[in-house]
């Protein structure tokens, strides 16, 4: 498994593996309206672009080097709070699931964010996404709950949960 740092150029690769994700992870939670609308906001070209842009927010694509195919993508930013980065994005394709890429996909985050200086770790995750279980396998754990306006009409119900480095 190899993490590629993203550029630009890989933005529409970036589209199509949170499309797949999502088709598999949300397609119980939200509504097709709702999922279709959050990822042509949140996904769409600028948006990413813009991120990229930022010094302190970071994509890395997840290869399998075996088959030469992607199994997903993370996108992280530093210094979001003091010490403290925001995982925004880990998402893997349906085929990729129970591989141990979850596993190896936080532990390199957990390097990144050593590197950085930073000794938390946040997300957000949908109450109703059984990925909360996962990162609290991962050592996350639940700190606060919250209702966010995305506009149109649509909402996101998440759990906050946080993770701790050793100093």
């Amino acid at each position: 498994m190899k993490f590629i740092k993203a550029t630009e150029n890989d933005i529409p690769l970036i589209q199509e593996l949170a499309r797949r994700s999502w088709e598999n992870a949300y397609a119980e939670i939200l509504s097709g309206e709702q999922m279709e609308y959050m990822l042509s906001t949140m996904y769409s070209y600028d948006e990413i672009a813009g991120h990229l842009q930022n010094s302190n927010y970071r994509y890395y694509l997840i290869q399998d080097e075996n088959n030469n195919a992607y199994d997903g993508f993370i996108g992280f930013e530093n210094d979001y709070e003091e010490k403290t980065t925001k995982l925004h994005r880990i998402y893997l394709v349906p085929e990729s699931k129970g591989k141990g890429v979850g596993k190896k996909a936080l532990l390199f985050l957990n390097e990144k964010v050593t590197e950085y200086g930073d000794r938390r770790i946040i997300l957000n995750v949908n109450k109703y996404n059984s990925a909360r279980n996962f990162y609290e396998s991962q050592g996350y754990k639940v700190y606060d709950e919250g209702v966010f306006d995305i506009g149109n009409g649509f909402v996101m119900d998440d759990f906050l949960m946080e993770h701790l480095l050793p100093s």
